[in-house]
C-alpha cells in the first residue's frame, strides 16, 4: 500500500508539472495576445491621427503661410517703430549745438585731468653726471652683484615705485 501511495505520488506530481508548464504556456499566450490587441490599438489610433493631421493640412497653402508670416514681421516692426517713436524725448528744448557741448565737455575732463596731474608727485632727478664711459660707473650701481646696495639704489628703487603709480594713474 505504501509503494501504491507512493506511486500515485509520483504520477501526481508528474501531472502537476504538466498542468504547470500547460498553464505558463496559456499564461505566454494571454499576454501575446494582450500586446497584440495594444499594438492593433495604437496602429489604429495612428492612422486616424495621420488622416485627421491631412484633412487640417488640405486647406494650408505653404506659401500662403510664408506670406503671412512675412506680413506679421512686418507689422511687428512697424509696432516697433511706432514705438520707438513714441518712446523718444521730443524735440523741445534742443536749443543747444552739439558740436558746443562735446566742446565743453572735452574742456571740463582737461580741467579734471589738470587737476589730478597737480597732485602727482614726480620723481627727483639724479644730482650727479653720468660718466663718459660705461666702466667707470660707481659701484653702487651694480647692486645685484653687491651684498648691501647703496643708498642711491634705495633711492632708484622708490623712484621706480613712483613711476609705476604714476604710470598706473596715467593709464
Amino acid at each position: 500500500a505504501a509503494l501504491q501511495a507512493l506511486k500515485r505520488k509520483k504520477r501526481y506530481e508528474k501531472q502537476l508539472n504538466q498542468i504547470d508548464g500547460t498553464l505558463s504556456t496559456i499564461e505566454f499566450q494571454r499576454e501575446a495576445l494582450e500586446n497584440s490587441h495594444t499594438n492593433t490599438e495604437v496602429l489604429k489610433n495612428m492612422g486616424y491621427a495621420a488622416q485627421a493631421m491631412k484633412k487640417v493640412h488640405e486647406n494650408m497653402d505653404l506659401n500662403k503661410i510664408d506670406d503671412l508670416m512675412q506680413d506679421i514681421t512686418e507689422q511687428q516692426d512697424v509696432a516697433q517703430e511706432i514705438s520707438d517713436a513714441i518712446s523718444n524725448r521730443a524735440a523741445f528744448g534742443d536749443e543747444f549745438d552739439e558740436d558746443e557741448l562735446m566742446a565743453e565737455l572735452e574742456e571740463l575732463e582737461q580741467e579734471e585731468l589738470n587737476k589730478g596731474m597737480r597732485d602727482v608727485r614726480l620723481p627727483s632727478v639724479p644730482s650727479t653726471s653720468l660718466p663718459s664711459r660705461p666702466g667707470k660707473l660707481p659701484a653702487c650701481h651694480f647692486t645685484f652683484l653687491m651684498i648691501k646696495p647703496c643708498s642711491s639704489t634705495r633711492k632708484r628703487a622708490e623712484d621706480e615705485d613712483e613711476m609705476k603709480q604714476l604710470a598706473a594713474w596715467a593709464s
